[in-house]
């Protein structure tokens, strides 16, 4: 029923949309080498419409010199769909964590074209805990034990954590809920979906050990000041960029390179900052350095390996 109404809400905000000045739809293809369509990955079409709205009829105009007269907005329901429809020609940009833009480089339908400043970070690890009188005081201890991660998609409390384990030469298996136990040589796993859910089944006792990002680990939104002196870190990740902009394969060298220096000028533009913000309260937009190309590969290898070994 969720991605019934989603796929309904969908084709509301076409309608909606089409009726406007701004020719912005949330529904269509790039069929036309005119339209530049923007996508994102949705299980809220209404609120990530609003959000990504501003910064397309921003970016629209200053990209006629290409010949780029109109934009379009296009959602899908997953990371699969999403994929599909870079492949297919039907999203020419999209925004994505880090760890999602891997996968979807690897499958040969995108590549990364900047990094994105989100909630004034650009670069963030993952950190692992336990309750502070826990008598597991290593990531290597946790064998036997059993770790909350957030959801199959998330860089920082999956993705990265899973690769950090699976490097300590530690073997995951799925537990079929927090009551249930892994083996003894294992290190046993439950997706809490949320990261409130994970610091509380840890702080309960139902899981031994949690992953949150460092920024969530540091926001009292997501994890209770309460229950911060409970815990103790005991391993964390590398740094990996925070979010990306990536463009599909394909796309036109002119348009990707127009669309490159619009959206690294944006920063400097006051006529940019309000869709900036409501763009996922995006600051800027910069290059991506060497060191965060590494970071990236490192990070293609391991989802590929938890999608190997782990999954």
């Amino acid at each position: 029923m969720r991605i019934i109404a989603a796929v309904l809400l969908c084709l509301l905000l076409a309608q909606v949309s089409a009726a406007t000045s701004a020719p912005v739809s949330a529904s269509s293809g790039s069929e036309d080498a005119g339209v530049l369509v923007l996508g994102r990955v949705s299980d809220d079409p209404k609120a990530h419409y609003d959000q990504l709205k501003p910064l397309l009829e921003y970016v629209v105009p200053r990209m006629a010199e290409v010949g780029i007269h109109s934009g379009r907005i296009l959602m899908a329901k997953d990371l699969q769909q999403m994929g599909s429809y870079l492949r297919r020609g039907r999203v020419d940009w999209i925004n994505e964590t880090a760890g999602n833009a891997a996968v979807l480089e690897q499958r040969g339908v995108a590549h990364p074209l900047l990094l994105a400043e989100r909630d004034g970070v650009l670069r963030y690890h993952s950190v692992i805990f336990v309750r502070r009188d826990s008598p597991i005081q290593s990531l290597r201890d946790l064998v036997g034990h059993s770790v909350a991660f957030q959801n199959p998609y998330s860089t920082s409390a999956y993705y990265l954590p899973a690769i950090t384990l699976l490097e300590q030469g530690l073997t995951l298996e799925p537990l079929l809920s927090p009551m249930d136990k892994p083996a003894p040589d294992r290190v046993g796993y439950v997706f809490a979906r949320t990261e409130l859910n994970i610091a509380t089944w840890v702080h309960k006792g139902l899981m031994d050990a949690g992953v949150l990002s460092h920024l969530d680990w540091r926001n009292p939104a997501r994890l209770p000041p309460a229950f911060v002196q409970d815990f103790r870190i005991i391993g964390r990740s590398v740094d990996v960029p925070r979010a990306l902009i990536l463009t599909r394969a394909g796309l036109d060298p002119a348009v990707r390179a127009r669309l490159r220096q619009v959206l690294l000028q944006s920063a400097e533009d006051p006529d940019a900052q309000e869709a900036l913000q409501r763009f996922l309260d995006t600051r800027r937009m910069v290059p991506i350095t060497d060191e965060d190309r590494r970071a990236l590969q490192w990070l293609g290898r391991g989802v590929r390996r938890v999608r190997q070994e782990v999954e």
